[in-house]
């Protein structure tokens, strides 16, 4: 029988939403280990707002909590993706993944089940984030719809690595292999404007940093809620609410594809 296009967009999504609620029920059962995600960019927060930001002088005089929450939430967006790799990677490793494949179900629906969930979990960790900047003294100044506008860039990075991080988990396979990505994320969140200025930084670092996805992230949201920052000087800092978008898009443009595909042709 044939399957209209219509019919099967409805059974890819209804299948979304099962295998979404799947991860939703999970959580509920680790209520600890959810608490803990979702505490963990708090207290990042505070230690770099209190112990690090007396020594840290930004351009004339501007409050360092200020400064440093869009850096932080975005690092915070940028970090998910370990989250995502090892469930992937666990559900892969058990066997649940290719139990999944026997199922009648729409391929798409085990991967973007899966993101759908992360981005719920990210959205309430950015709410909580963005909450404890509120009772610090941090502030949107340019309004509701720009603030709007930073939320939705963050939420659009948080979901190019959820694809990344499906993408990886469905390579490697091994959720011991975390570590290893461990290694590669923090150093590449370090390696941007989040806490320091690029200018500051060897040639070579500071073309990275410019460049760093995450660092186009981290500028538009400062610019887009008032909070101060490097300024410009360079064309990705002149243009980072475009490179905000161009650069999530890209990763899900490449990796969403891949992680389909990938899911596609496991065991074989």
């Amino acid at each position: 029988m044939t399957v209209l296009p219509l019919s099967r967009a409805r059974w890819a999504a209804a299948d979304t939403a099962i295998l979404t609620r799947r991860t939703l029920a999970h959580w509920a059962r680790r209520p600890g280990e959810v608490l803990f995600g979702l505490l963990f960019p708090v207290l990042l927060l505070l230690m770099f707002g209190y112990l690090f930001g007396g020594a840290m002088a930004l351009p004339d005089g501007a409050d360092y909590r200020e400064f440093l929450l869009p850096g932080m939430v975005a690092m915070t967006m940028l970090f998910g993706v370990e989250t995502t790799y090892t469930a992937v990677a666990v559900d892969t490793a058990r066997g649940v993944t290719d139990r999944f494949r026997s199922l009648p179900m729409s391929r798409a629906a085990v991967v973007t089940g899966r993101a759908v969930a992360d981005l719920l979990h990210s959205a309430v960790a950015l709410a909580v984030v963005l909450g404890c900047g509120v009772l610090i003294g941090w502030q949107p100044r340019r309004g509701p719809l720009a603030a709007l506008a930073a939320v939705a860039l963050l939420l659009l990075l948080r979901f190019a690595m959820i694809w990344l991080g499906v993408y990886l988990a469905l390579l490697l396979r091994r959720p011991e292999t975390v570590a290893a990505l461990q290694i590669l994320v923090w150093p590449l969140g370090f390696a941007s404007n989040a806490f320091v200025a690029p200018a500051t930084m060897p040639g070579w670092l500071a073309a990275v940093a410019a460049w760093n996805p995450l660092s186009a992230t981290v500028a538009a949201t400062r610019d887009l809620f008032g909070n101060p920052g490097w300024g410009a000087g360079s064309w990705p800092a002149e243009h980072a609410v475009a490179l905000a978008v161009a650069w999530p898009l890209l990763l899900v443009a490449v990796f969403l594809p891949l992680s389909v595909r990938r899911w596609q042709r496991l065991g074989r």
